[in-house]
């Protein structure tokens, strides 16, 4: 198994990344974690409070359960990952039974800043990106996924995700081992990245070390 971790700052590529990963393989070969599926419960939290809540600090991630996960996947045993609502900002009931791969890839905005996950990952990758592109793609998602007007989105970018991102999201960028610029639109890149993997994935199964 591999497991590769994809990190980089909200709306920069990330998903299609993975996607153009995932389409490279056969089905059934990659499996995917999202770091937003481990974001802590909040159902205790007023409802009216929890529109404050900060997602983009390492303190919002469920951290030991990702980690515990992970290694369960590593070991061959398959895992019930929990799912996430930010329409409510609670963890639902739903679980999704995820199976050992030859590949997992672990992806969110504060993937490499945790210490014990980033020592679990093979390859570390961040997906980089201009902050103009990032806070249109940001805006577009929000307004349709998440019930957010186009003013709460800028307003919630100025307050807490360009903080954090300076804060959180920027610094790790020095853990990763590959940096794909321009995002999911960087196809050398990303053929890079997946010819690697078919490599080692070929090593693997011939037993080298």
């Amino acid at each position: 198994m591999i497991v590769i971790g994809i990190a980089g700052g909200t709306g920069s590529g990330k998903t299609t990344v993975v996607r153009k990963i995932i389409d490279s393989f056969p089905a059934g070969e990659v499996a995917v974690m999202p770091q937003d599926n481990y974001y802590k419960d909040s159902s205790h939290v007023p409802v009216e409070e929890r529109s404050k809540i900060n997602f983009d600090e390492p303190a919002a991630i469920e951290w030991p359960l990702l980690v515990e996960h992970l290694q369960q996947l590593r070991s061959g045993r398959s895992i019930e990952m929990p799912t996430y609502s930010y329409l409510t900002c609670t963890r639902q009931a739903e679980t999704v039974t995820v199976q050992p791969c030859d590949v997992v890839i672990v992806e969110g905005i504060l993937v490499l800043t945790d210490p014990v996950l980033r020592n679990m990952l093979d390859i570390k990758v961040f997906v980089d990106a201009d902050a103009d592109d990032r806070l249109i793609r940001v805006i577009a998602r929000d307004c349709i996924e998440r019930g957010r007007t186009p003013q709460m989105v800028i307003d919630r970018y100025q307050d807490v995700l360009k903080p954090m991102h300076c804060q959180y999201i920027e610094p790790s960028k020095r853990f990763a081992d590959l940096i794909v610029p321009q995002g999911g639109s960087n196809i050398v890149a990303i053929t890079l990245l997946t010819d690697y993997i078919e490599s080692r994935l070929r090593v693997s199964s011939r037993g080298v070390r």
